[in-house]
């Protein structure tokens, strides 16, 4: 009698971009530009704060954490939600950052902006990597909602500061 095997975590052999293949020195320099910290959590070990469990990041107050299977555009994501946050709220954050849909539709444009700023990733990997990882948008893709669909969530992030007036560019938090 042949045995089931165990289904796959969700995600799971799709290829994406993990911590493990970046490292986690880069996306730990991202974070702290915004006051957020990367704790790294053992192989195999539950991640704290992650809503969706497996290998996505975790959340809590100032914290990310993530494994080296982490994909790096759920780091980003987690990421993102935390750093739309004034820094007061952000100590509040345990697992679930909203139920806010214009900041969740911001933030799933703030991930690729993030991946630009982290050497050799840019928007468009992450963007391929949230398809291929099963985010669903109305026009088919991540690239083609944040390229043309996502002007209410380009205005979000440009009124809460995070994106240069009249351009697609993250504002660098310490600039000025």
């Amino acid at each position: 009698m042949m045995q089931a095997e165990a289904p796959l975590p969700f995600g799971a052999g799709t290829g994406v971009l993990r911590l493990g293949d970046i490292g986690f020195d880069a996306p730990a320099a991202l974070l702290h530009r915004y006051g957020l910290t990367l704790q790294r959590v053992a192989d195999g070990a539950p991640i704290p704060g992650s809503y969706w469990g497996d290998a996505e990041a975790g959340i809590i107050g100032c914290t990310v954490y993530a494994r080296g299977d982490t994909p790096v555009h759920s780091l980003l994501h987690e990421a993102g939600h935390l750093i739309v946050l004034p820094p007061g709220r952000r100590a509040q954050v345990h697992t679930d950052a909203t139920d806010s849909v214009p900041e969740e539709d911001a933030v799933c444009v703030l991930q690729g902006l993030l991946g630009d700023a982290l050497p050799g990733v840019g928007r468009e990997r992450i963007w391929a990597d949230m398809d291929a990882w099963g985010y669903t948008f109305r026009l088919g893709s991540a690239r083609a909602y944040a390229e043309q669909d996502a002007e209410a969530a380009w205005l979000w992030l440009c009124d809460h500061g995070l994106v240069e007036p009249g351009s697609r560019t993250l504002v660098d938090p310490h600039a000025g």
